[in-house]
This record gives structure tokens, C-alpha cells and sequence, in this order.
């Protein structure tokens, strides 16, 4: 991944959430962000991604074409970074199905990471790609 792709924070408040999270779950947490962008620049059919806060957590949203679901970056309970999907859509059981028993997962609303070395980028592109198309006719 090269740095050019990453965009500085969307805004302070973006910033100061990131801030906020506890010293591995930031390190984690910043691994999936960069991923997020990664993701989206090789998904021109997303187009435009745009960084903001739901629910207090950074988040990732296609307001252009209205082609994805809201991706969020979070903690959980017990303080692991996960990216969170709305649990009204079958991304994170999509992702799931598709990958058994490699990833720890929440129901249907989130793929939790104890450490950056747990995120497998590859298999995981696959459901923030999905994240950024859901809304789309084939996704």
C-alpha cells in the first residue's frame, strides 16, 4: 500500500476518534482504514469515499453513488479493534459463509481483530469491497 492512496483525516473529530481508541486497537484500527481507501481506489463503480462519524466511530460511506452500506471502525467491549457493518445487511454474513471459522465475527455486525496480524487483507479487501458496492445490482 503506498501512502498517496491514505488521505489525511476527514476532520478533527475523525482524528480525535481514532485518538481515543486504546494504543493496539488504534494500531489495528488504522491498518483497516488504510485498507478501506485501498479497497475503494480499486473500486472505481463505488466512486468517491468519504470519512466521517456515525455513532461516534470513523466511518465510510459512497454519498455519490449510493453504491455501499456504511462501513464503521471501532472497539468492542472488550477493547479489540473490528469494522462493523450495518446489521441489516448480509455483508458480514456474506464474509462469514464465504471465509468459516478464519476470523472471529460478531453475528451479523462485525469482524473483530485482537492485533493487526490477525487482519488477512486479501480475504478481507473482499468484504469491504462488498461493504462499497452492496447497494449495486451484481454485488
Amino acid at each position: 500500500m503506498t501512502d498517496a492512496l491514505i488521505p489525511p483525516f476527514a476532520s478533527p473529530a475523525v482524528a480525535d476518534a481514532f485518538d481515543a481508541l486504546p494504543a493496539t486497537a488504534r494500531a489495528t484500527a488504522l491498518i483497516l482504514r488504510d485498507l478501506i481507501f485501498e479497497v475503494a481506489a480499486q473500486t472505481p463503480e463505488a466512486g468517491q469515499i468519504t470519512e466521517t462519524l456515525r455513532w461516534g466511530q470513523p466511518s465510510y460511506i459512497t454519498p455519490d453513488t449510493k453504491s455501499g452500506s456504511t462501513l464503521r471502525i471501532g472497539v468492542t467491549r472488550t477493547g479489540d479493534a473490528a469494522i462493523f457493518a450495518h446489521c441489516g445487511t448480509q455483508i458480514i454474513s456474506t464474509y462469514a459463509a464465504t471465509f468459516p471459522d478464519m476470523d472471529r465475527i460478531d453475528g451479523n455486525r462485525a469482524v473483530i481483530f485482537e492485533s493487526a496480524h490477525d487482519i488477512a487483507p486479501e480475504r478481507l479487501g473482499l468484504l469491504i469491497r462488498h461493504g462499497l458496492t452492496y447497494h449495486l445490482p451484481d454485488s
